[in-house]
């Protein structure tokens, strides 16, 4: 498989939600956890709100980052926190590929089920619950078992080139994609000759 070994697969999940925040402005919500897979050293980890600029730094020393809505809601929300802007990094959207492919947007769950036989664990909105219980381990396996499933989603997609999903009427359809077009030809751009 033509994966980079430097590729990020991410998720995070908010402290609050739109509804509490009276909208659909990313600036406004907070980050209570993020769960990263690493293809380099082949290890999950997650971060909490403090600890993100740990994980900046290894987000721009990466390769690409994957994620499944991650332009339209990860990035931003994590841009919040980020001097400078997360999305001029090499991004792979599942999400936006297969709205390019299809004209419309398919839940997570829906492909995961249909491609890798897999859902999700719950929703987002459980880990806001459990952000104000303060059950961080809950969050952390939620995250993190979505990390697993969109890893799984983009490995599949990248040797198939398509995903999967079944239409209303229950009709098992191809999603035609095309990661391995996506790989970038250069991560790094060194101005300073160092």
């Amino acid at each position: 498989m033509a994966t980079m070994t430097n590729e990020v697969v991410l998720d995070i999940e908010t402290q609050n939600t739109f509804d509490e925040v009276g909208g659909y402005f990313t600036d406004k919500l907070k980050v209570s956890l993020v769960g990263v897979y690493y293809y380099e050293t082949d290890t999950y980890e997650s971060y909490l709100e403090h600890e993100l600029p740990q994980l900046f730094s290894r987000l721009e020393r990466s390769g690409r980052i994957i994620g499944y809505n991650s332009i339209g809601f990860d990035m931003p929300v994590l841009n919040n926190y980020y001097a400078g802007d997360l999305l001029k990094l090499p991004q792979l959207d599942i999400l936006a590929e297969i709205q390019k492919s299809l004209g419309y947007r398919i839940k997570l769950d829906a492909v995961a089920q249909s491609t890798i036989g897999t859902k999700k664990s719950g929703h987002g909105l459980q880990a806001v619950q459990w952000w104000k219980e303060g059950n961080i381990e809950a969050i952390r396996e939620y995250c993190l078992q979505d990390v697993k499933v969109t890893r799984e989603v983009y490995e599949y997609g990248l040797k198939h080139n398509c995903l999967l999903f079944d239409d209303r009427s229950g009709e098992r359809k191809a999603i035609p994609v095309d990661f391995i077009a996506k790989l970038p030809t250069a991560t790094l751009n060194l101005t300073l000759g160092l």
